[in-house]
């Protein structure tokens, strides 16, 4: 690695907090967010399972991808493709020869590291490295039932599901050039240094899009350009702080063994400037390495497609919506997470838990609710206002909606709003439309 390179990544996590992914990992945890995988049996290193509260949130970053670039489109449909394919797909595509890390060793505790992240000397005891060697990031599954088993691999990215299915679409679909199929799915690496939470993990959700377009070079640059503007503006719209974005363009070093360029998405983390969502052009390597192509239906011209991609973590998306969403108001735990990806929208309580009236009243109020927006909506009961205010708080409820006595009379509660404290009355019946309203 480039001395300066790594000058400056030391130079940028010694001048962000570490205890900010301390705080995230904790409250991640204790709200039920992510636990590690296994937790009971020592845990198992790069590997993590989501909660009750962080399903939902996953599932909401999910929808939002989906809608913005599938339903909201005209030239983009959708795929989900098997993780196990036949090997050679990862043949044909280069992974097994170029889907690789230099990994280097210490000589004395043999702890392995990326040459990127090691440094001069060994992380854990100081001593020296081994000579750089190449490392294979594909994670070998065998399958079949009597030896030998078929070696196969679990998928290293979903991308290629798209490209081997890439004629089948074009025949059911009837799509014409330009178009995108857009996938969302597990994939897996044998990462040597899982690391930062979820940010680096053996096993991750991508959501990815594969947009093909006639082999011009100014048009492709084009659309290009259009996609990048249009997934930043995407992470802008939900909430993240757009000056915690940046581009970044790979240099030859560091660009894909089938990327022509490539801009990466980066969003300052408290370890540093981190890839959030890469955008490649890909040229005609996935299509020409499967032989594929295409056959306008009104030219009948055929040619290779190229492929501009846009891919990014869900797990990634994750981590940094919560990271930018964490504040702290003294004691006062805050996710200001966009009301569209926020786990639970609305949490009803009755003012007083032991009083029978309030509490029908409240689950009248609850039931309404649920019925009239798209997106759970939760009962709390637990303590007092105050305490379930700062509950709901810290994991990101935009609203919570109080009934009181004076309900029973007015027939109107409390709406509480998250970031501002502000409370206003609102009629019962006007409920499902003013949060309907909240959520567009």
């Amino acid at each position: 690695m480039d001395i300066n390179k790594q000058s400056l990544r030391l130079r940028l996590k010694q001048s962000l907090s570490p205890s900010v992914m301390e705080k995230i990992t904790a409250l991640a945890k204790r709200r039920g967010f992510i636990f590690p995988s296994s937790e009971i049996y020592g845990g198992y290193q790069g590997f993590w399972d989501y909660g009750p509260l962080g399903v939902e949130l996953k599932n909401n970053i999910k929808k939002e991808w989906w809608k913005s670039m599938v339903y909201k489109r005209e030239d983009v449909v959708g795929l989900d493709a098997a993780i196990i394919m036949n090997p050679v797909v990862w043949e044909k595509s280069g992974h097994l020869n170029a889907f690789t890390d230099p990994l280097i060793e210490c000589k004395s505790c043999h702890h392995r590291f990326k040459v990127e992240d090691a440094g001069d000397k060994c992380q854990e005891c100081g001593g020296e490295y081994t000579q750089p060697k190449t490392f294979n990031l594909m994670t070998e599954v065998l399958l079949g039932t009597t030896e030998p088993k078929e070696k196969s691999y679990l998928r290293g990215e979903i991308t290629q599901g798209v490209f081997v299915n890439f004629e089948n679409v074009v025949n059911s679909s009837r799509v014409k050039v330009p178009f995108g199929i857009s996938q969302i799915g597990k994939a897996f690496r044998n990462e040597i240094t899982p690391g930062n939470f979820t940010f680096r993990s053996r096993e991750f959700e991508q959501m990815e899009l594969e947009y093909f377009v006639k082999p011009d070079e100014a048009e492709s640059k084009k659309i290009f350009e259009y996609w990048k503007k249009e997934r930043i503006d995407w992470y802008v719209s939900l909430g993240i702080n757009k000056d915690k974005l940046r581009f970044h363009e790979h240099v030859e070093d560091e660009k894909a063994h089938y990327a022509k360029y490539a801009f990466d998405i980066q969003y300052e983390a408290p370890f540093g400037w981190s890839e959030l969502e890469g955008i490649h052009h890909r040229g005609d390597y996935d299509l020409k390495n499967h032989n594929l192509s295409y056959k306008d239906p009104q030219t009948s011209e055929e040619f290779i497609p190229w492929v501009i991609e846009t891919s990014g973590g869900v797990d990634r998306a994750m981590l940094f919506f919560l990271i930018d969403a964490y504040f702290e108001d003294g004691e006062r735990i805050i996710l200001k997470l966009n009301p569209k990806i926020a786990p639970y929208k609305v949490a009803v309580f009755p003012l007083l838990r032991n009083k029978e009236e309030l509490i029908i009243k409240a689950k009248e109020v609850l039931k309404i609710i649920k019925e009239g927006i798209d997106g759970p909506v939760v009962w709390d009961d637990r303590g007092n206002i105050g305490k379930r205010y700062f509950a709901q708080d810290e994991i990101g409820t935009p609203w919570c909606v109080t009934v009181d006595f004076e309900t029973l009379e007015d027939k109107k509660v409390t709406v509480r709003d998250r970031d501002t404290a502000k409370q206003e009355r609102v009629a019962v019946d006007k409920l499902s439309d003013y949060f309907s309203e909240e959520l567009k």
